[in-house]
């Protein structure tokens, strides 16, 4: 028991950390839960970009199938894999897009090639490649396109020249940008059905570059409500509401609905996005360093991944002020932790003599229940050991049982025979019939003699074991199984290992009972086992434990 003046320190050492450790109340926001499910959805990354992979390789699968000779088929091919790369990663949709335009090529389908160019200038434009997306979208002719690909050409126009906005971000391009991308845009609105997601979507955003805060947040806030929208199209659609209340300096709701932006995107496995860096900048922000640090990791990881050339130099504007902010954080904490230390120190070793007290009794009781539990185990080996022995022995018993019956009868009924072909023979020879001793010496079938008693072993030994030839076969395959002939109760190869298991083990011995070299034994023994599924070394010990009725 320990003394009053020493449970007084360690309550008071105790109360005094207490006061040290911050208070963090249990109750959280809406956007404090919105980002702990943002850190889940980070987590599960792998899981959302498996989803898709696996979507991809099915596809190549499906290509790998297609006849080199069926362009059509390989274009319709081309495309899916293009859309599942186009928001996954530029490379391949670059590569797939080219192999849009090759294959359109060679069906000579203008319609096609222009389809080919608008994939291909998407690719550009998503990566960064201004000037080359510009390229290719100036070949395209129009008049070669239906209207749903025209309305997708005029839209990708449109969002070049937004693109090209936000990128300058000043007072002078800027405006100027904008104006040419709406007036695409209402190219594109022109040839939409007016209900479709595209021309909501591209109807706000259109409000939204004109400086139309009010048009534009009723007309997404609207779309939001669709519950048919896809996760990408959540993500799009709450990522560009979040730049109205950024404009408006609303942070806190610009902050759900990023997070709710990011979250989409991950489970939709989107690379393509600016939402995890817009999110981390209103976090950095806020002061929210360590949500900020997760969002631009992840921000990092889609443009590296991606390779998006706009959104890594994007990032490298506040990478390395989150960092900084960390490692001031980290030293902070050092510093605090450094504190606690000390005070930790004195209460350790407040608990270093206590557990000396401890010890010495425990030590003690260690000591005594180990020669214990040595008593334990060691009675728990005698009696496993015994019982081993007691089953040895009750099988032993019970072959020893039938087998003494069985060679007293055997012997009995030899005797007989001996004793009639005694008597006879003492007959013939006192009556002088000579010829007569031969023909009956001639009558001795000793191979008859051998197998009756051979078919004696069998039948013997099938009482007492009558699973074993089931169970012997048990350790081959089906088709290296012993079949035995008709008539037959076993053959040489069960009658060898039917002796081992009566514990005759000895190649010689058995090579004597059965007739034959000790050569003879041994190579029918390898070959049974090397037959086998069991190993080599085990077979003799699985035979042993076929149990006798």
């Amino acid at each position: 028991m320990l003394p009053n003046s020493t449970c007084r320190c360690f309550s008071a050492i105790l109360f005094y950390l207490l006061l040290l450790i911050p208070y963090h109340g249990s109750g959280q926001d809406g956007q404090a839960q919105q980002l702990v499910q943002l850190s889940k959805a980070i987590n599960n990354v792998p899981v959302y970009d498996a989803q898709r992979q696996h979507r991809i390789d099915s596809l190549k699968k499906t290509l790998a199938q297609v006849t080199p000779a069926d362009f059509s088929k390989q274009f319709d091919v081309y495309t899916l894999l293009y859309e599942e790369y186009r928001l996954f990663q530029y490379d391949s949709s670059y590569h797939y897009a080219r192999k849009l335009g090759e294959t359109a090529l060679l069906l000579k389908d203008n319609g096609r090639i222009m389809y080919a160019r608008i994939k291909l200038a998407f690719s550009l434009l998503s990566s960064g490649m201004y000037k080359e997306a510009y390229d290719s979208l100036a070949g395209i002719h129009t008049q070669w396109l239906p209207d749903s690909s025209k309305a997708e050409y005029y839209a990708l126009l449109g969002r070049y020249y937004y693109d090209l906005g936000d990128f300058d971000n000043d007072q002078y391009h800027t405006p100027v940008y904008n104006v040419q991308g709406s007036r695409y845009m209402d190219s594109a609105l022109a040839l939409l059905p007016a209900n479709t997601y595209q021309a909501s979507y591209y109807r706000g955003l259109k409000e939204l570059k004109a400086g139309n805060k009010e048009r534009a947040s009723e007309m997404l806030t609207q779309l939001l409500n669709d519950p048919a929208l896809t996760q990408h199209q959540v993500a799009v659609t709450t990522s560009t509401l979040s730049d109205l209340y950024i404009r408006n300096g609303e942070t806190d709701k610009a902050i759900q609905l990023l997070a709710t932006a990011v979250i989409a995107d991950i489970q939709s496995s989107t690379k393509e996005t600016s939402a995890a860096f817009n999110l981390a900048s209103l976090l950095y922000k806020k002061g929210d360093v360590r949500n900020a640090s997760l969002c631009i990791n992840q921000a990092v990881a889609d443009a590296e991944f991606y390779g998006a050339r706009q959104r890594k130099v994007q990032v490298s504007t506040i990478l390395p002020f989150i960092e900084a902010q960390k490692l001031n954080m980290v030293e902070s904490q050092k510093r605090k932790l450094l504190f606690y230390a000390a005070t930790v120190t004195l209460l350790l070793l407040l608990i270093i003599g206590l557990a000396v007290i401890v010890w010495q009794q425990v030590k003690k009781l260690k000591a005594a229940q180990k020669i214990i539990t040595r008593a334990h185990v060691n009675e728990l080996e005698i009696n496993r050991q015994l019982a081993e022995t007691n089953a040895r022995l009750e099988d032993a018993n019970k072959i020893k049982e039938k087998y003494i019956g069985y060679f007293f009868n055997f012997n009995a009924e030899f005797y007989d025979k001996i004793e009639k072909l005694k008597k006879s023979l003492e007959q013939k020879v006192a009556d002088r019939k000579l010829d007569d001793v031969k023909a009956l010496i001639a009558k001795i079938n000793l191979r008859k003699e051998k197998e009756e008693l051979i078919s004696n072993f069998d039948h013997a030994f099938l009482k007492l074991f009558p699973n074993f030839v089931t169970v012997f076969n048990s350790m081959f395959r089906e088709e290296d199984q012993l079949l035995l002939k008709e008539g037959e109760l076993l053959n040489t190869d069960l009658r060898i290992f039917a002796l081992i298991r009566m514990g005759i083990h000895d190649s010689e011995k058995i090579a004597h009972i059965l007739q034959y070299s000790v050569n003879t034994i041994t190579t029918y023994k390898t070959k049974i086992k090397n037959k086998s599924i069991v190993p080599n070394e085990e077979f003799e010990k699985r035979v042993m434990e076929i149990k006798a009725v």
